[in-house]
């Protein structure tokens, strides 16, 4: 069964894409934890960034790419944003398509709480 990701990528359920080409395309988080938080995914489901082999280099290369370009044309560029990528389930993954985040509009204080 296609993901929720995959059915984005395929034009099946409407999203605010921002970017697409042949390998990944960048989509508008429905859920926003930052001004600017946007999800770029490979088009080809890969579950998690542990699945990643040598073969898919050029797909995780793009996302890295693909994420600074959209930082730049976002505006948060100069300023600095995050980027991050959850995975399985103590990495906070909540859908088995790997993804990146893209976060920025404002200062994300520290990457984890102590406790």
């Amino acid at each position: 069964m296609p993901t929720i990701f995959s059915r984005i990528v395929a034009g099946e359920i409407p999203a605010d894409i921002v970017y697409q080409d042949e390998l990944v395309t960048a989509f508008r988080d429905i859920n926003p934890k930052a001004p600017t938080h946007i999800l770029i995914v490979p088009n080809r489901e890969i579950p998690s960034a542990a699945d990643l082999t040598e073969a898919d280099e050029q797909v995780a290369g793009r996302m890295l790419i693909v994420a600074r370009k959209i930082a730049e044309a976002e505006g948060i560029a100069d300023d600095g944003y995050r980027l991050i990528i959850n995975c399985k389930e103590h990495g906070g993954q909540e859908v088995d398509h790997l993804h990146l985040h893209l976060l920025g509009g404002r200062p994300l204080g520290p990457m984890l709480l102590t406790r």
